[in-house]
């Protein structure tokens, strides 16, 4: 029971990473989505449920387009922005991609280790210039990477 238990916590946590790697079909822009008032949640979360399995897991695979990721990082960045300097610090960003997380595995506790390193790592990533912020075009940069 235990090791089913590992291989689902595993695959929880896996499956976002393998998803991002393995889409390669070109994602076209929505058209007037359902729950699109909310700009932070992926395609999948909003889409209207379809009646072929197959068709809702490609769909779920697809990344987001660049220009999806500006427009959610231009509406979402001065709620995240707490100080109004126009860039995230790590506490900031950490606030955010927790936020993000928790969406998709309500589980996620920010004070836990491994959520921890994962922002911090993410923060690394995206501070391209390492001047220990992010700024918007860094964040959306970050973010179309998949």
């Amino acid at each position: 029971m235990l090791k089913y238990a590992l291989l689902a916590a595993t695959m929880t946590i896996a499956a976002p990473a393998l998803a991002q790697t393995t889409a390669t079909s070109p994602q076209t822009a929505p058209t007037a989505m359902p729950g699109s008032a909310d700009p932070s949640m992926s395609p999948a979360q909003t889409a209207p449920s379809q009646t072929s399995a197959p068709a809702q897991t490609a769909e779920a695979t697809q990344p987001a387009s660049g220009t999806q990721v500006a427009q959610v990082v231009d509406t979402e960045f001065p709620t995240y922005d707490t100080n109004k300097d126009g860039k995230l610090s790590t506490v900031e960003f950490a606030a955010w991609m927790v936020a993000l997380k928790t969406k998709t595995d309500p589980t996620t506790k920010a004070t836990a280790p491994e959520t921890k390193k994962w922002v911090a790592a993410a923060f690394a990533q995206a501070d391209i210039d390492k001047n220990k912020s992010l700024s918007k075009p860094e964040l959306t940069s970050f973010l179309s990477q998949g």
